[in-house]
This record gives C-alpha cells, sequence and structure tokens, in this order.
C-alpha cells in the first residue's frame, strides 16, 4: 500500500483503519503520524509506544467518518 494514498485519506475521511499480518491500527488526523513517503512507512506515536508500520505489510484499509456512540 502507497502510504502517500493514505496520507490523502486521512486528510480526506479524519481517519483510517489499517490491518497489517497480525495488528490493527485505527489512525485519526489528529493523531501524532508522520508518513515517510520516500521509504513507504507510517511513524505512530501512541500514549503506549511507537510504532513504525511498513506499507507494503499493510493488507486492509477501512475508512469512515467518526461517528456516534450508540
Amino acid at each position: 500500500m502507497n502510504v502517500e494514498i493514505l496520507k490523502d485519506d486521512l486528510k480526506r475521511w479524519g481517519e483510517v483503519i489499517i490491518t497489517t499480518g497480525s495488528e490493527t491500527f485505527e489512525i485519526h488526523s489528529g493523531d501524532n503520524v508522520q508518513f515517510d513517503t520516500e521509504n513507504n512507512l507510517i511513524r505512530l506515536s501512541a500514549p503506549d509506544a511507537e510504532y513504525i508500520i511498513c506499507g507494503n505489510h499493510i493488507g486492509f484499509v477501512k475508512k469512515h467518518f467518526g461517528h456516534k456512540v450508540q
């Protein structure tokens, strides 16, 4: 997956949920996230850890607008 496309989708949708082989990450437009388009990497800083996600290992992407919790 080309992370430049994900960067544009995050701007448009406000949230993307990406799944690699074994992990799922929910990324919001306000999160501390950097897209390294040269190396096809996503760098995500979360309260518990920092993640480096390789765009080549993203198998599934879900895009949706925020929603009201029932």
